[in-house]
């Protein structure tokens, strides 16, 4: 199974995404790449999210991810929970983890399924710390997010993105992200 890995402190995320540079070859294709999300644009912040993870893999020869819905549905769960509860961990209050949270909340792992294995990232921001560009690039300088990006073996994604954070950011915007990425091999 792929490793699940934490993201940085909220200070450490802000700080690390403000002095690292802009990567010119994960921005400049992906339309919406610094929208702050809104509950009005949500699509369009996954679709931007899934274009830069998308740029970062073949990039390096990586096959692009594929969205799934069902990946999607326990992803977005997640974000909301993560919102609402103001917590931040992979393991939720009630122990829940990335599989159990596909298994018990989607289909995807159910069926003709012979082989998988999961990966999360999760990540929040305020401001201009919250859009997907900050986001992503945030994960890509951080070795065990960067590892679930850039794992060949995974071939799908679910992108949940929830307005707000499980912090107080004092009235700013905000955004809290999980991407469960997954393969599963079919009998």
């Amino acid at each position: 199974m792929a490793p699940i890995v934490r993201m940085l402190s909220p200070a450490a995320l802000a700080c690390l995404a403000l002095a690292l540079p802009a990567s010119a070859s994960a921005a400049a294709p992906c339309p919406d790449a610094g929208l702050m999300p809104v509950a009005t644009n949500m699509a369009q912040v996954k679709t931007a999210t899934l274009c830069l993870l998308n740029v970062e893999r073949t990039s390096r020869g990586r096959a692009p991810l594929t969205s799934d819905g069902q990946l999607g549905k326990a992803a977005q769960a997640y974000s909301a929970k993560m919102v609402r509860l103001r917590f931040f961990d992979h393991v939720g209050p009630q122990g829940t983890t990335p599989t159990s949270r596909v298994r018990g909340g989607t289909s995807y792992l159910r069926g003709r399924t012979r082989s998988w294995s999961l990966g999360e990232n999760i990540a929040w921001g305020s401001g201009e710390l919250a859009t997907p560009e900050a986001i992503v690039r945030s994960w890509m300088h951080s070795a065990g997010h960067r590892r679930n990006i850039l794992d060949g073996s995974f071939r799908n994604i679910g992108i949940g993105v929830a307005s707000g954070a499980p912090d107080d950011v004092q009235g700013q915007p905000a955004a809290t992200y999980t991407t469960d990425f997954g393969f599963r091999g079919l009998r």
